[in-house]
C-alpha cells in the first residue's frame, strides 16, 4: 500500500512504472479530523484498480455520501467497478468479514483499505483487542497476497484519526505502529480563506527517508499536490519548506451539494 499511496502523491504514472507488483509495507494513515484521509484512500483505490492486478476491497463503517474525487480515474467505469465497498458496522461484523474472506469467490484483491479504525477501537478497547484486529488485517492481506501469486502482493492501509496533529492520542497508537512499519502523517500546513492546505509526510520505515507533499484544496474543488524536498526531521505544524524544486499536480474534486473538502 505504501507504494500505491506514493504513486498517488507523485502524480500516478508520472511517478514511474508500477514495478513488479510489490505493494510495500503495511501503512498506517494518520491525521486529525478533516485531514483528507477518505479522499486519499479513494485515490489509492483508483490507482490500484488501474493497475489491473485485481479488485480493491474498501472497508468503511458507513457508505460515502458523495464521490470523494472527480478525477479522470474516478470517472472511469472500469476502475470504479474494481473497487468493492463493504460496510461492517461493528467490531464483530468487521472480524467476521475478515475471517470469512477465504470463502469469497472471484479474484483476490490487490489492495485492502480500512477507513476509520478509530470508530472500531475506542478508548475502552483493550490492547489485546487492538492487537488481534491488527493481526487479522495483516493475515488477510497475506492471504490475498498468496492468492495473487505471480501477479504481485496485496497492499494494506488503515486510516486512523487522531485528536491532534502529530500527536499519539489515538487509542493504542503505539501498539498499532508495531504492526504497521510504514506511516503517513497528514497535518494542517496553512489555512487561508477557503483554501485548506495539508502536509503529507510518508515514511516507509524507521530507517527510510521521509518524503513530503503539500496538498491544497481550492475553493473550486480542485486538489493541488506539490512535492517538497526531503526533510530529515519529524514534521511539525510550524514547519515550512522551500518552494525550490516543487512539482505540482492538480486534481479536480467533486463539490456536490456544497460539501466542504477534504473528506475525512
Amino acid at each position: 500500500m505504501a507504494e500505491t499511496l506514493r504513486r498517488v502523491l507523485e502524480a500516478g504514472p508520472a511517478a514511474g512504472p508500477a514495478g513488479d507488483g510489490a505493494a510495500g509495507p503495511p501503512l498506517l494513515l494518520l491525521g486529525a479530523p478533516r485531514s483528507a484521509q477518505t479522499s486519499l484512500l479513494f485515490a489509492a483505490a483508483l490507482e490500484a484498480a488501474g493497475e489491473g492486478r485485481g479488485p480493491v476491497l474498501f472497508l468503511t463503517r458507513r457508505p460515502l455520501q458523495s464521490m470523494p474525487l472527480n478525477t479522470p480515474a474516478a470517472r472511469d467505469p472500469w476502475r470504479l467497478q474494481k473497487v468493492r465497498f463493504q460496510y461492517p458496522s461493528s467490531v464483530p461484523e468487521l472480524l467476521q468479514l475478515l475471517a470469512s474472506v477465504h470463502e469469497a469467490p472471484g479474484p483476490a484483491p490487490s489492495l485492502l483499505l480500512l477507513d476509520g479504525l478509530e470508530e472500531y477501537l475506542t478508548e475502552d478497547s483493550r490492547p489485546q483487542e487492538a492487537a488481534y484486529l491488527a493481526a487479522l488485517l495483516l493475515d488477510t492481506a497475506d492471504y490475498f497476497s498468496h492468492r495473487q501469486g505471480a501477479r504481485g502482493s496485496c497492499g494494506l492501509v488503515v486510516a486512523l484519526e487522531t485528536l491532534k496533529e502529530a500527536d499519539g492520542d489515538a487509542p493504542h497508537l503505539t501498539l498499532l505502529q508495531r504492526y504497521f512499519p510504514a506511516q503517513c502523517w497528514l497535518q494542517s500546513d496553512a489555512l487561508g480563506g477557503q483554501q485548506h492546505c495539508l502536509r503529507a509526510s510518508l515514511e516507509l520505515g524507521k530507517l527510510s527517508p521521509r518524503t513530503e507533499w503539500s496538498v491544497t484544496f481550492l475553493p473550486n474543488g480542485e486538489m493541488k499536490i506539490t512535492s517538497w524536498p526531503t526533510q530529515a526531521s519529524k514534521p511539525s505544524p510550524d514547519q515550512k519548506g522551500s518552494s525550490a524544486g516543487r512539482q505540482s499536480l492538480t486534481l479536480v474534486c467533486d463539490n456536490l451539494s456544497g460539501r466542504q473538502f477534504p473528506l475525512d
